[in-house]
This record gives C-alpha cells, structure tokens and sequence, in this order.
C-alpha cells in the first residue's frame, strides 16, 4: 500500500470511528485495507458512500461494513461464511479480523474479480465461490459466524444448519416496508433474534448468474 493510500485509510478509519466505535482491531482493519481496488470510482473509494457496481450490486457503505463487522463480533474466530462477496472489501476486511473466511457469490464475474483482488493483495485466507447463495458452503461447515451481504425477508434455514452450535449470523431482514441488520444466535435448536438498526442491501436471490 502506498504511503498516500495510508493516509486515506487511516481518514477513512477516522471518520467512520466519529460514527460508531470501533475496536482497536477493527481500525487496524480498515486502516490496512485499501479500498480503491474494491471501488468503481476511485475518487470516491474513501468517502462514506455506497457504490454501484456491476450486476445491478452495490459496495456497501464502509459505515456499514464497520457497523455488521461489529455486529458479528467476530474477532479471532476461526470460519466466517459470507454470503454475497460483491467486490470484496467486506470479505477483505473480515479476513483481517478472523482465521478464515469463505465467501459465495452468485455472479460469476464479481466472484471472478474479487478472486483477483485478493491475489493482487496477497490475502490468502479468503475463498471465494461462485454458487447460490442460498445453499452456503457445507463443506466447511460448521461456520462460527455466517454474514449475510444481502437482504432477505427469512434467513434460509440451510444456512441457520451450517451455523455453529453458539454462532452469530447476522443478516439484513426486509419486513417489505423497511430493513434492518439483525442479529441471530443460535444455541442448539433455538435461534434468538435481536433487531439492531436500519440499513438498505441488494435482496438475496436464488440460482447463479454467469
């Protein structure tokens, strides 16, 4: 990373922490990833705004990538699976916190680029698949915390069965009217839920796209 892409790091850090508090390892975080790679408009990669990428995506908020990091509390634990990778930049920023992290994107190109991106900035713990979605990853699973990227009115119960027994999965859920990032846990059979704040993702849909 250039010396200019750390100072536009480290502000970028600065202000999303005047919004939310941040973890020292979340900072650091965001701190060391630079997020021009990840963004269409490099001019733009350092403010506080989503972006549209293609396949109708968006690259979420850093504001909001900070606020469901956050959420999963999911530092120093070993398997996180993301769902909907778009860019990268939140799977990146995920991979800096946790052991492993496999993401599953349902548009080939975007899993494509991201897939590079991670190879331009030599990150080796984040794997990237194209497929639905919906169906997870089970063959790593069980996942200590699984983050969902997209918006959906229920979490599919196949990704509630590769969440660990104490595992968090957080998701933004779409009541028709409004979103908000919720937060799931799961001890044994029962899933609890707690309703955190609004937010505005892409809706989570089924199949692949090449």
């Amino acid at each position: 990373m250039t010396n200019l892409e750390s100072i536009k790091c480290k502000k970028l850090a600065d202000d999303i922490a005047d919004e939310v508090a941040l973890t020292p390892n979340l900072y650091n975080a965001i701190v060391s990833t630079p997020r021009e790679i990840f963004s269409p408009i490099q001019k733009y990669a350092y403010t506080l705004d989503a972006m549209p990428i293609s396949g109708d995506q968006w690259i979420s908020s850093p504001l909001t990538v900070a606020k469901m990091t956050l959420a999963l509390e999911c530092e120093n634990v070993d398997n996180i699976l993301e769902i909907g990778c778009g860019s990268g930049y939140q799977a990146a920023i995920l991979g800096k916190l946790a052991h492993r992290v496999f993401s599953v994107e349902r548009i080939e190109k975007l899993a494509n680029e991201a897939k590079n991106r991670f190879k331009i900035l030599s990150i080796k713990n984040v794997h990237v698949r194209y497929d639905d979605g919906n169906l997870g990853w089970r063959s790593y699973a069980p996942f200590e915390r699984i983050l969902l990227s997209c918006a959906c009115k229920q979490v599919p119960q196949k990704l509630f069965s590769q969440l660990k027994d104490g595992g968090i999965l957080v998701a933004p859920i779409d009541n028709g009217k409004e979103q908000f990032i919720c937060q799931f846990y799961k001890n044994g059979e029962n899933i609890t839920q707690k309703k955190l704040e609004k937010c505005l993702f892409v809706p989570l849909l089924d199949g692949v796209q090449s």
